[in-house]
């Protein structure tokens, strides 16, 4: 990319949330400017970017005119405005991804058409256009089984998704369109961060595995590399690639997949962006996602995806039950431990289950990552 060079080219980024941080915190290695779009001045990539605009990334004008500042214009949030960018484009300015694929990837009905039209494994769905109709379908017997329901749009970190066990219970339906799945019997949740950059190079980071926090629907616990098995891995690996191609991705793209007891793989969602799921490749890959986000939006070659240790990733997340000014226990302990790298966000306020930081547990071995991976669970505590 020719302006890549020159000092005045401007990366624009949709939020200023910790995934904006800590990609600026990679841009500036570059000396590139980045500017950000948020509600909030404080937002955690403020402090760090060149300037931040106030706007709400749902807004067209918003959008539209941030938009118009910058040289290139990528996410943290793949819920913006997608008319604002759609005119954006028309423009000739550069948007990546691509607000076609922002649009697909928007609606979580138009994602599982997108696998069953292109033959790619994912659990039968049904869409209904509102809770009414879903309930239709319970009395009818169209229903018979528990599911899952999941919001068409807006949803995210476990919210817009409800897991319906009694079919006669209809107050935990949601309301609005939203897409019906079979209830995957899960043996293990595992991801892959693929990397694509216009020329059509590839590159897949290793396959993670996830452990969720029942209460919160949230990552609790990443674990790199997967304890799967070698044809699980290449399985993974080649749908991720495969989607990415399809979408003719530029850009990062974390692939969520279920593995289910009979060790078959079934695509879950996919984000366009860099991703909870890759948040260790910071200290425990040669090339960290948020470096490898920027190679590919760049255009420029990517980067060794090469594991230089095993890794644990713990989310930090505010505790139960406090809401108000943050204050953090544990973090000197935690540092004692060998290996351990700790993360914070630098959002000011704490709420149950909000996302405040989280550490990455190296080790030589992933036994031993595991081992103290648990330790510094119980020794991080978010309280206000």
């Amino acid at each position: 990319m020719e302006k890549f060079v020159n000092s005045d080219f401007k990366l624009g980024i949709i939020t200023g949330g910790q995934l904006g941080k800590m990609l600026i915190q990679e841009a500036s290695k570059w000396d590139l400017t980045s500017y950000v779009l948020d509600t909030a001045e404080d937002c955690p990539a403020g402090k760090l970017a060149s300037k931040v605009f106030i706007g709400d990334y749902k807004d067209y004008d918003a959008v539209y005119n941030f938009g118009k500042q910058v040289d290139i214009l990528t996410f943290e949030i793949e819920h913006v405005n997608i008319q604002a960018v759609k005119q954006l484009k028309a423009e000739g300015h550069k948007i990546i991804p691509d607000p076609d694929i922002l649009e697909l990837i928007q609606d979580k009905g138009l994602q599982k058409e997108f696998y069953q039209n292109h033959n790619l494994p994912t659990s039968p769905f049904q869409l209904y256009e509102s809770k009414e109709k879903i309930i239709e379908a319970i009395d009818s017997g169209k229903i018979t089984q528990a599911f899952v329901q999941k919001s068409r749009k807006g949803g995210y970190d476990g919210r817009g998704v409800a897991v319906i066990s009694d079919l006669n219970n209809h107050e935990e339906i949601l309301n609005g369109p939203s897409l019906v799945e079979e209830k995957v019997d899960i043996d293990k949740e595992i991801a892959v961060i693929v990397a694509r950059n216009q020329q059509g190079q590839v590159k897949c980071y290793p396959v993670v595995e996830m452990t969720f926090d029942p209460k919160a629907n949230l990552v609790d616990k990443l674990i790199c590399p997967a304890q799967i098995s070698q044809e699980q891995t290449n399985q993974a690996i080649v749908l991720a690639t495969k989607i990415a191609e399809l979408l003719d991705m530029q850009g990062l793209l974390a692939v969520e997949i279920f593995v289910d007891k009979k060790g078959q793989l079934q695509i879950n969602e996919v984000a366009p962006r860099p991703h909870n799921s890759g948040h260790h490749t910071i200290e425990s890959v040669v090339t960290s996602q948020f470096e490898q986000h920027l190679r590919a939006v760049l255009n420029l070659p990517l980067g060794s995806t090469e594991l230089k240790l095993p890794s644990v990733m713990i989310n930090i997340v505010g505790n139960p039950g406090y809401t108000g000014p943050v204050k953090y226990q544990g973090l000197e302990e935690c540092l004692a431990i060998d290996g351990v790298k700790i993360h914070l966000y630098g959002k000011k306020i704490t709420k149950p289950y909000r996302k405040m930081g989280h550490s990455t547990i190296l080790a030589k071995s992933l036994e031993q990552a595991l081992t103290n991976s648990e330790k510094v669970k119980n020794l991080i505590k978010v309280i206000s």
